[in-house]
């Protein structure tokens, strides 16, 4: 039996590295209290998230850029040493290459003290997102001393394809980092009433129940630019069940788990990946991509 416990932060992270690793060093503090081995940061921990997902006027143009940091950077060794023993994910803008025209990328990486495990870019794009990055195009599990893992970002695990892709790749858990607002029209009075509070917490949920794995979500908090930010960290086992989460403030959310016994015992009977009939699903004309208006 190997129990490891996960950390889901709910934090806000803003343009200023210095105060970003100053957050991230007392998250990973209270984590290790917890004998957290994994801590799950959100999306852009580091230099914080695009201030708006509506550019101005419709103009396409990008808006608030974060900055632009690489896999190989200081920034990114600066994480690796902070993390020493603990398995830590966070997001950060890279700086972009020639594939992508120059344009940077949404993306993260898994880090312990040895060094980067794992590198995702962000696949799928809301709203004008794609008017400030470039898309990643692919998902890929990766060994970590907390098991094999998966990592996606946001928008991401709003396709189940995502997950399933990570799940079939070998992996028992997946991080998914995000800096996911509430709605924008008719806001709900309580955030926790909020439809995409809802939503978030409800895709949590089905990804992890649809795979039969360990979810740990973390998001940003607070606000940023125009966007009010839901929390909503949690930690969900292969049943679809929320172990722990920070509801709609800051803070961490910790469970253990020991993932290889949760997820056997989950698939034992109702093995969701052993039972899927691919060929039956291949036959599905392509679904028509409608233009965004503007």
């Amino acid at each position: 039996m190997t129990v490891r416990t996960f950390a889901a932060a709910a934090a806000g992270f803003g343009r200023d590295l210095d105060e970003g690793f100053a957050t991230i060093s007392r998250l990973l503090a209270q984590a290790r209290a917890a004998g957290a081995d994994l801590l799950a940061l959100p999306e852009a921990a580091l230099g914080g998230y695009l201030s708006s997902l509506h550019d101005s006027g419709g103009s396409g143009e990008p808006v608030d850029v974060p900055p632009q940091l690489e896999v190989d950077g200081p920034e990114i060794r600066r994480l690796i040493d902070l993390a020493g023993d603990t398995v830590v994910t966070a997001g950060f803008c890279e700086r972009g290459d020639t594939a992508s025209g120059g344009r940077p990328y949404n993306s993260c990486v898994a880090v312990t003290g040895d060094g980067v495990l794992g590198h995702h870019r962000k696949v799928h794009q809301p709203l004008n997102e794609d008017a400030s990055y470039a898309a990643g195009d692919r998902f890929t599990a990766f060994d970590t001393p907390v098991g094999r893992l998966g990592m996606m970002i946001c928008y991401d695990k709003a396709f189940p394809e995502a997950a399933r892709a990570l799940a079939v790749d070998g992996a028992r858990v997946v991080v998914c980092m995000s800096a996911w607002p509430a709605a924008r029209t008719d806001p709900a009075p309580v955030l926790a009433d909020d439809r995409w509070t809802r939503r978030f917490d409800l895709f949590d949920r089905a990804r992890a129940l649809e795979n039969q794995i360990v979810w740990v979500s973390a998001n940003q908090a607070g606000t940023f630019g125009d966007m009010q930010l839901v929390a909503s960290a949690k930690i969900v086992d292969p049943g679809g069940e929320v172990l722990d989460t920070t509801g709609t403030q800051a803070g961490l959310a910790v469970a253990s788990v020991d993932v290889d016994d949760a997820v056997d015992a989950a698939r034992r009977f109702m093995g969701h990946l052993r039972d899927r009939r691919p060929a039956s699903y291949a036959t599905a004309p392509p679904v028509p991509v409608v233009a965004r208006a503007g």
